[in-house]
């Protein structure tokens, strides 16, 4: 019963049934009334139509609401494809047709800000809204509780999102025991207990808290803080007023606030956090000035959340530690053959226990295929073994922007861009940024003269306000190979006037 998400949540019920397991705001709720909650909305989802093998679109923000809604599809053996909640027009219909959804399960709030893009998809899905937690959890208490859902732990689970080099972003397919194996070796790695409390600020609706957070809670049987968004100013406030002890992070979270919090703050029970991303200076910064220690690791969707990772028995600063026990990790070269330790090469991983990586990308066969070259997943990220198995991200093969914990494929700004009457050519590549890790610029080339403001602003409303460039150049024309192909490296040191739209971002 224990190899699927709702088995232990059962497990958890029956061992801790009045400690919290989530915690929002004045809201408290133990592991026994999240076991019932989500029983009880199991049985409304199936009295509507939901059942096994269906997938069903969640749209929601960070609430006890989507905790809820997630565990009680995983208890009806659907699959849950967590929606970007920043996602606008094709985006956002994007993930909701290509997954497959019968139905969108959504927070009426989100709902209204998205109804004129949702509405053409909803015309061949149920939907299912909800006002808030009062709401749901009223028409989950009128039913009776479900059976606890019997399937093996390679049944799929979830559909996550994550952008590719080209293209529209791939859904990604993980089973119960992926997400299981990513909390049980969390909880091992950072001896994390049932009496912690792990703080979320980042979107549920991304791996990160999905895995780090959640599952490690399952393991362990601690709490979840859940916060409605991230924000600097309320961050060790909220720290405090939780009883927090560790958090998830992207390196855009700790970076914001190592650059916006300098006085020294350790007035608080936050000792650890864990994530990717953290350049040297944010790492010291966050020892030295607020007492808490970064365990950075390596991962991504595809491989079950993680595969390397600092840990208490074995901490190296500035590395992404050493290999998970269940997984192996190999640095290979161009022809897939393993290079020596301390030669870079690109990022390979083959699980030792099955169902720990990806089942595969959803409904694209030849994406699966390419990734899983000789039988080994291709992570298109460079990195470096040192001579004691600790791991170093030295950046990606791809062409994916990183911004704010935000895969961005540069293929989807620019269809959007070449929507513009008077654009004719343009390319997107990422500029590195001591706060998001990297930001946006557009090269254009234009038929006629056009305000770089005017660039911003034609895309807003057609893809998601984290895509929006914060630089804009206009060129005459975009380097190129003999063949046409757009020399991306080039991109960045192009010469001429580059307008930084910072103050318009505002996020």
């Amino acid at each position: 019963m224990t190899a699927t998400l709702p088995g232990r949540l059962i497990h958890q019920a029956q061992a801790r049934p009045e400690a919290p397991a989530l915690v929002f705001d004045e809201e408290t709720i133990t592991w026994a009334d999240l076991a019932d909650l989500v029983l009880r909305t199991s049985a409304w989802l199936r009295g509507r139509g939901i059942g096994p093998g269906d997938h069903v679109a969640l749209l929601c923000g960070n609430r006890p609401a989507f905790v809820v809604a997630f565990y009680a599809l995983a208890n009806l053996g659907a699959v849950t494809v967590s929606v970007n909640t920043g996602l606008v027009g094709e985006g956002l219909r994007h993930s909701i047709v290509q997954s497959g959804a019968r139905a969108v399960l959504a927070e009426q709030g989100l709902l209204d800000q998205v109804a004129a893009d949702i509405a053409p998809v909803l015309r061949e899905r149920r939907l299912l809204a909800f006002g808030g937690e009062a709401d749901l959890f009223a028409a989950a208490r009128a039913c009776a509780p479900d059976a606890i859902y019997g399937g093996p732990g390679s049944e799929p689970l979830s559909i996550i999102y994550t952008s590719g080099t080209t293209g529209l972003p791939k859904g990604v397919l993980n089973c119960h025991e992926a997400y299981l194996a990513s909390g049980r070796w969390m909880a091992a790695s950072l001896a994390i207990t049932a009496a912690d409390r792990i703080m979320v600020c980042l979107p549920l609706f991304h791996a990160n808290p999905q895995m780090y957070a959640l599952m490690s809670a399952l393991e362990t049987g601690c709490a979840v803080v859940i916060r409605p968004k991230f924000s600097v100013g309320s961050f060790f406030d909220d720290a405090r007023r939780f009883g927090c002890t560790m958090f998830t992070y992207v390196g855009t979270l700790l970076a914001m606030l190592a650059s916006r919090v300098r006085e020294r703050d350790t007035d608080h029970r936050l000792t650890r956090c864990v994530g990717g991303g953290c350049p040297p200076e944010v790492w010291r910064a966050m020892q030295d000035r607020f007492g808490i220690t970064p365990y950075e690791l390596y991962g991504m969707t595809e491989v079950g959340g993680w595969v390397t990772g600092n840990s208490t028995e074995a901490y190296r600063f500035d590395t992404c530690g050493r290999v998970r026990p269940d997984m192996e990790v190999l640095i290979v070269d161009g022809h897939d053959e393993p290079v020596a330790p301390g030669t870079p090469g690109e990022i390979v991983v083959r699980p030792k226990k099955p169902f720990t990586l990806l089942l595969g990308y959803w409904d694209n066969a030849d994406a699966s295929w390419q990734a899983a070259r000789n039988f080994l997943f291709h992570t298109g990220d460079l990195g470096v073994f040192d001579a004691e198995g600790f791991l170093s991200f030295r950046g990606r093969l791809k062409d994916v922007i990183r911004r704010g914990g935000e895969n961005i494929a540069p293929a989807e700004i620019e269809a959007a861009l070449l929507a513009h009457p008077d654009i004719d050519e343009v390319a997107v590549v990422g500029v590195a940024d001591p706060i998001f890790g990297e930001e946006i610029k557009a090269v254009v080339v234009a038929r006629r003269e056009i305000a770089a403001r005017d660039v911003r602003r034609f895309l807003e409303g057609r893809v998601a306000r984290f895509m929006l460039p914060r630089y804009v150049q206009f060129v005459a024309a975009l380097p190129k190979t003999e063949t046409a192909k757009v020399i991306r490296r080039d991109l960045l040191a192009l010469p001429g006037a580059i307008f930084d739209l910072a103050e318009a971002r505002r996020d």
